[in-house]
């Protein structure tokens, strides 16, 4: 931490997260001059407006001190644009953060090939594996991948990297030390393990539907290029795609089924001008001269997914069995299953039972309840969350 470090967090406290400092620390010629200016000069300022100035005047550097203070005693890193492991390719886009706090170790971004990673939290089989792929296929060439530590595509991307022995980054909406998705905790563990948690947002920052598009243009703001693997039309993913355009990032795009109109955003991209993705080498190739990485190492999608299952195969127990550890927790999530079955009714039950081991759509599952599709996507809804049925693209659902 450097001696300008509490005025950066200060500012970012009384301006809050995605505020746009650049004009304000240019204009004053540094962020301890903007403190030391004070009222006067605040008022008079061209870069600052009236509900600025009362923040600024309403926020003590104590404030900023005890953030400090929290940080130190849980072990986060505090960085701000004074620090040299700040990254110069984040600071030059048009709204760097003021500060971010770090769990972990954060990668050396502007020596890095560093690949954001993006996409729908509920993702379809294809999807999450073709994340897999192209998230080991970069992270074995020795790029860095970012993601949002959220579900779905995030989750399989962050994961492939880790399991690939290669550095990532989870950029978050939320501040480091919420109860936030609890059920991914492991994987941000793991992460924060092989690369770093990331957040523009002070500790204990709870998430909400504002602070995910305000931490996307981060994601891009790290990155080479940003790869959407999935994605609706208003997606949050688009967001990011929007933002990697606008920070001068290249856009790539896994092309999805003409059939799965919810999936449409990707599709949506590529008309706009986004680049195909189709392998791991799409993504590196542009960089690889830059950046000085071998591509003879680069592996095609058939040979990193004929890995993956020799992994997957190779991690039972020598005996072929499965390990008392994995029997125990199939167990219990198989009396889970059983106890919450057995309290359904109504058309939760109905839908339930309409339901096998093979995909249905919904108008099939309609058909076979006589209920409407309505009622029939509420159903599957509740029963998803219960982790009684799964879902892939176009509406289709069969039982866990």
């Amino acid at each position: 931490m450097n001696s300008n470090t509490p005025y950066w967090v200060w500012l970012q406290s009384a301006l809050g997260a995605g505020a746009r400092i650049k004009e304000i620390i240019e204009y004053f010629g540094g962020v301890k001059e903007v403190y030391n200016a004070g009222e006067t000069e605040w008022k008079m300022s061209p870069v600052l407006v009236p509900r600025q100035v009362e923040h600024l005047k309403c926020t003590s550097l104590d404030e900023a001190r005890d953030i400090l203070t929290t940080c130190r005693l849980n072990s986060w890193q505090v960085i701000t644009p004074d620090d040299e492991n700040y990254p110069l390719r984040l600071y030059e886009t048009d709204n760097p953060p003021a500060a971010l706090y770090v769990s972990g170790t954060l990668p050396d971004i502007d020596s890095s090939v560093v690949i954001g990673i993006v996409g729908t939290r509920k993702a379809s089989d294809y999807a999450v594996k073709a994340a897999d792929v192209m998230s080991r296929g970069i992270a074995q060439l020795g790029a860095v991948v970012v993601s949002g530590g959220a579900l779905g595509v995030d989750t399989a991307a962050h994961n492939a990297a880790v399991l690939s022995g290669g550095k990532t980054v989870a950029v978050l909406g939320c501040g480091l030390g919420t109860k936030y998705l609890m059920e991914n905790k492991p994987l941000r563990d793991a992460v924060a393990a092989n690369g770093a948690l990331v957040t523009e947002f002070q500790p204990f920052t709870k998430a909400s539907r504002y602070t995910f598009p305000i931490r996307n243009r981060i994601i891009s703001g790290l990155s080479l290029g940003v790869l959407v693997v999935e994605a609706g039309i208003k997606s949050g993913s688009l967001i990011t795609a929007h933002y990697a355009a606008e920070q001068g990032r290249d856009v790539y795009a896994v092309p999805c089924s003409i059939l799965e109109p919810e999936y449409a955003g990707t599709n949506k991209l590529i008309d706009e001008g986004a680049v195909v993705a189709t392998k791991p080498l799409d993504l590196i190739f542009p960089y690889a001269e830059r950046f000085g990485i071998d591509l003879s190492g680069a592996k095609g999608v058939g040979a990193i997914m004929k890995e993956t299952a020799h992994r997957a195969v190779n991690a039972k127990d020598t005996s072929g069995s499965i390990s008392f550890e994995n029997l125990s927790e199939s167990r219990k999530k198989r009396e889970a299953r059983q106890s919450a079955a057995a309290a359904l009714s109504g058309t939760a039950l109905a839908v339930y039972r309409a339901l096998g081991e093979e995909y249905m759509h919904v108008d099939e599952i309609a058909a076979a309840t006589s209920l409407d599709s309505a009622a029939v996507l509420t159903a599957l809804t509740a029963l998803e969350i219960s982790d009684l049925v799964q879902s892939a693209g176009g509406k289709r659902y069969k039982l866990s």
